[in-house]
């Protein structure tokens, strides 16, 4: 561990900082890992997927199998960072499948809808 003193808008601060691998970081390497969402039925070939452009979770799906969307139409919102962040449509076309369900934590670059 080392110790500094910072000084933070004239107040001073002693602060110790532990380095990583330490002892204190074993805990959070015992954690139980989070449960995996279930597999999303794969996507037809030849359509174009629609990816998350950061971590988040889905708080609501507007479209469903089948439905007719154009550009920039809203397919997903995205809650990311306390934001609600809409994912548009990247094509005109018939969404073949939506890949995943309201509530999922998602990744970057999770595939979350299929357009045909």
């Amino acid at each position: 561990m080392k110790s500094y003193k910072i000084t933070v808008n004239g107040n001073t601060y002693d602060v110790t900082v532990e380095e990583a691998g330490t002892a204190a970081a074993a805990p959070a390497a015992t954690a139980a890992p989070r449960e995996a969402a279930p597999a999303a039925p794969a996507p037809a070939s030849g359509s174009t997927q629609v990816k998350s452009p950061m971590p988040g979770n889905i708080i609501d799906i507007k479209v469903k199998a089948g439905d007719k969307v154009s550009k920039g139409q809203t397919l997903i919102i995205l809650e990311a960072m306390k934001m609600e962040n809409d994912i548009p449509a990247p094509v005109d076309g018939v969404v073949d499948a939506v890949l995943v369900n309201k509530g999922d934590a998602v990744e970057v670059d999770a595939a979350l809808v299929s357009i045909k």
